[in-house]
């Protein structure tokens, strides 16, 4: 069909038929949203494209993840941050974390374990094991030495005494005083007490118990995996609601049936890999199994077993440079830690550690090729409680005790242990008033794009409304444009309490609204550092974020007309009759018609319409004549 072209001034074309106009066209340009409801919205006026809007981030309970802003709820969500992010209305720094002294042990030698006796904290560096003097900050000499690097520990009471105990593959240790170690030499690699008794596991998959770790052990079941796959024994409920032993492997759990000596498959089959089922946690009411970034919540009760993955692999996942794989999860009365360590093994170096355990390895010196992290989820979403310095080495061990008489999480990273006060009750950090804040903190929010990335936005204004600020203790914001990671735009130090409102592009907060032109852009993104002085009690606190934008129509926007057909006479050719026919079709038609009103000569005012709507106005009898008023919708 020729591409029609129209010369006068009274004529349009539908589906390649001429009509004649009863009044001009009326052409009305859609706006690039609905005229409704918006995420944050503040109203306007008549004219919806006058509308300011604004979207108001005034907690991150839903924690990380969210890379994009895609629903409301996201406003609860940052994609990655490093500050404290339980309060709701409350943003602030992280607690901080306490690195000991330097274990004393000559080489690159990582923390092996971690244990607890006596309300006193032990350690192994390599072979060599060491009690912690928290008052002086040492880890003293040598107590004992074992055959081979740890794989596990315990500390349980046996048949009336207080054991730890500290295994490492091919034997273990025990001691009652942490003075003298008595060296076995029965296999275990995972231990865990059931039954009134003391259980292992060894690399081959064969279970053992004893009464106590200086009694004769009895062989029970055994895996029907090859060697090497077993990587933690812990006990858990099962189907029927009592607690029995389990045996996480490299391709899934395993559950002790005891009646029968014998090892069960259960539901959570896992596909092999190395990095599957290690530093498994029983956490309130489930038990939950990492697996790289993933971790898998398994719930039984009832006479069966539900399983989701819970981990911070979901949504957006870590970053590129966070990523890594969890060694270890912990139970806290407020969150399940996870230990991420985001190091790559490209130096390691086992000449003399050939028979070492799964956790415990000898690295050489600078093999990271990002930041290790520690997380922790409450149900709801995950924050990040600490992130190490980048070119560092492993995060390793962990352990969670009330040593010392302090609530803490123990964990070892970079040759060094160190430790993070935890709070023991549910409560909000800003009402402990003994709090110790880390020195700094960054949070990304997720790119916003107003739910259309094919619309050009202007941003007018960015609010930061902050407390508890000071010349030392600062909020700097930033923002950066249509999905670059890398760049942003800073707008100022914030060293007082109020609402901050930065008139884009100037970044002087409180500058004069009608100096700012505003900030294009298709998506845009938040950022928050804050940092304080040298008092590590006090923390600025970010209680709300807010951008206020405009969506921008553009030349090409969508657009619709009103028109108003004469068919009271023929028009080239066609009788009324004729032409209600075609207009008949063209509404009809399963597929877009054209329509054009312009001589052009480039085809860029010929449209693809829709016939959205049609009004007919008509003479009755044989008699077609009449007016036909019909709305056109680009689409």
């Amino acid at each position: 069909m020729t591409t029609p072209r129209i010369i006068s001034k009274d004529e349009v074309s539908l589906n390649g038929v001429f009509y004649s106009l009863r009044r001009p066209v009326a052409t009305v340009v859609v706006p690039p949203y609905p005229v409704g409801r918006d995420t944050g919205d503040v109203g306007g006026g008549a004219i919806p494209n006058a509308r300011v809007r604004r979207i108001r981030w005034d907690n991150a309970q839903g924690g990380i993840g969210k890379k994009d802003h895609g629903r409301d709820e996201d406003v609860a969500r940052i994609f990655y941050g490093t500050s404290h992010l339980r309060q709701d209305g409350h943003m602030t720094l992280p607690d901080k974390v306490t690195t000991t002294a330097a274990s004393g042990v000559s080489g690159a030698f990582e923390v092996g374990v971690l244990a607890e006796l006596a309300s006193e904290t032990y350690a192994t560096f390599s072979t060599s094991i060491r009690k912690y003097d928290f008052n002086g900050d040492s880890w003293g000499n040598n107590i004992a030495t074992l055959a081979a690097l740890p794989t596990d520990s315990l500390t349980a009471r046996l048949d009336g005494t207080v054991y730890m105990i500290i295994f490492y593959g091919t034997g273990y240790v025990d001691t009652t005083d942490g003075g003298t170690f008595t060296n076995r030499t029965t296999a275990v690699e995972y231990g865990a007490v059931w039954d009134d008794r003391l259980w292992g596991i060894d690399s081959t998959g064969q279970l053992r118990w004893a009464f106590d770790p200086t009694g004769t052990w009895t062989n029970d079941a055994q895996l029907p995996l090859e060697n090497n796959n077993v990587q933690d024994l812990f006990v858990a409920r099962d189907a029927g609601g009592e607690h029995i032993l389990y045996a996480s492997t490299k391709q899934g759990l395993f559950a002790h049936d005891a009646n029968n000596n014998r090892f069960v498959a259960t539901e959570m089959e896992l596909p092999f890999h190395d990095d599957s089922g290690a530093g498994v946690a029983r956490f309130r009411d489930a038990a939950y199994i990492p697996a790289g970034l993933s971790v898998y919540e398994y719930r039984v009760g009832g006479n069966q077993a539900t399983i989701r993955t819970v981990g911070p692999d979901r949504d957006s996942g870590l970053p590129s440079s966070k990523r890594g794989k969890i060694i270890r999860l912990e139970k806290t009365h407020n969150d399940l830690v996870a230990l991420v360590d985001s190091t790559s093994a490209a130096a390691e170096s086992f000449a003399s550690f050939a028979s070492g355990g799964l956790r415990s390895r000898a690295r050489a010196f600078n093999v990271d090729s990002g930041r290790s992290l520690i997380l922790g989820w409450n149900g709801m979403g995950w924050q990040v409680l600490h992130e190490t310095a980048a070119a560092t080495e492993a995060m390793t061990a962990s352990l969670v005790s009330n040593a010392y008489s302090g609530y803490r999480l123990w964990f070892g990273h970079n040759r060094r242990v160190k430790y993070l006060e935890l709070p023991i009750d549910l409560v909000s950090p800003s009402e402990i008033s003994d709090r110790e804040y880390a020195d700094s903190s960054q949070d990304d929010r997720p790119w916003f794009n107003a739910g259309r990335s094919d619309v050009d936005k202007i941003a007018v204004r960015i609010n930061v409304e902050t407390a508890d600020c000071s010349s030392n203790e600062t909020v700097i914001p930033s923002f950066g444009l249509n999905y670059d990671d890398d760049t942003f735009t800073t707008l100022g130090t914030i060293t007082t309490d109020g609402v901050h409102a930065y008139h884009l592009p100037d970044a002087t907060a409180g500058s004069a609204s009608r100096t700012s032109v505003g900030t294009a852009f298709r998506s845009i993104r938040i950022r928050t550092d804050m940092a304080n002085g040298t008092n590590n009690n006090l923390s600025p606190d970010i209680r709300a974020v807010e951008l206020e934008y405009r969506e921008k129509l553009i030349a090409g926007q969508r657009r619709e007309w009103n028109v108003d057909i004469d068919i009271t006479k023929a028009t080239h050719g066609q009788t009324p009759k004729q032409l209600r026919a075609a207009l008949e079709t063209a509404q009809t038609s399963n597929l877009l018609v054209e329509f054009t009103y312009r001589d052009d000569d480039g085809d860029t005012q010929n449209y693809t319409v829709d016939v959205a709507n049609r009004e007919d106005n008509e003479v009755a009898g044989h008699d077609e004549r009449g007016v036909a008023r019909i709305r056109l919708a680009q689409v």
